[in-house]
């Protein structure tokens, strides 16, 4: 009789270890190296995390990413394995070359274009026509992974639009890259678990058509990037966004509109780093 009874457990045991078990490859999903809190995966379920679990896209820590300011809102990311990002993309500010994949946002037309070229790989907006739901992207693009996070935008007659906005995040060469967008507004405790960790931080400071200065300057301090890179720069002065900062933060003016940046030669404080152009 006892051997009887055991005869269901042994059953049921060998239906537990026989069954599929779905495994962070096979859902094919990248994990963020940036965020602060773990990503809702449905269907998966981690017994444990391993370096071999994620997908290797932002592992190698000893490469370089060249950024690029091309003007207005848009910047020129080029990673260690070619690819190359142009963000809040227009078609009028001209990267030197075609990319590879593009952001858009729709708060205004400098900042998305309804024809982009036919060569670029990725075409990814900000928004999601037609729906009140945000845009939700998660795209491996060679050695980057590129998410977003909706944050509200006002319309024109002033009402706010929700997730009409994504801030851009691109992880790539163990660094946190976020280009803020078009931001309207201070953010929620939620997005900024959803944005995690930032190392280097694109923050418009036209002190107006996104936010006031003091606004912005709070959600900069609050993301405590290493490099911070002023876009959006019509407006009063840069020098009104810089007066909102303390001795916590440095300020460097670039005659160059490029940066090498790498996890290795970050700077130590957190530094406002103006470059070249418009």
């Amino acid at each position: 009789m006892p051997h009887l009874l055991l005869i269901p457990l042994i059953l049921v045991a060998a239906a537990v270890f026989a069954a599929p078990r779905v495994s962070f490859a096979q859902a094919e999903a990248p994990v963020s190296q940036c965020q602060m809190i773990a990503r809702s995966l449905p269907s998966v379920t981690f017994a444990s995390f391993s370096g071999g679990a994620a997908l290797k896209v932002q592992a190698k820590a000893n490469e370089e990413v060249r950024i690029t300011y091309v003007g207005h809102s848009t910047f020129f990311i080029e990673t260690p394995a070619g690819v190359k990002i142009a963000t809040d993309y227009n078609g009028w500010y001209k990267p030197p070359a075609l990319p590879t994949v593009v952001t858009m946002n729709k708060a205004h037309s400098s900042h998305y274009t309804l024809t982009p070229e036919p060569g670029i790989e990725y075409v990814l907006r900000g928004w999601l026509d037609g729906s009140e739901k945000g845009a939700d992207h998660d795209v491996v693009a060679g050695d980057t992974y590129i998410r977003n996070v909706p944050t509200d935008i006002r319309g024109w007659g002033g009402a706010m639009e929700p997730n009409g906005n994504s801030i851009f995040i691109f992880e790539v060469a163990g660094l946190c890259i976020g280009h803020l967008g078009h931001l309207h507004h201070e953010l929620t405790e939620k997005q900024y678990s959803e944005i995690g960790r930032l190392d280097v931080l694109m923050v418009p400071v036209d002190g107006g058509l996104t936010m006031g200065a003091e606004s912005m300057s709070r959600v900069v301090q609050r993301l405590r990037s290493a490099l911070i890179l002023p876009m959006h720069r019509r407006g009063p002065p840069i020098s009104q966004f810089l007066s909102m900062f303390g001795e916590g933060f440095d300020a460097v003016t670039d005659d160059d509109a490029t940066i090498t940046v790498s996890i290795r030669n970050l700077p130590k404080r957190p530094t406002i780093h103006i470059l070249s152009g418009v």
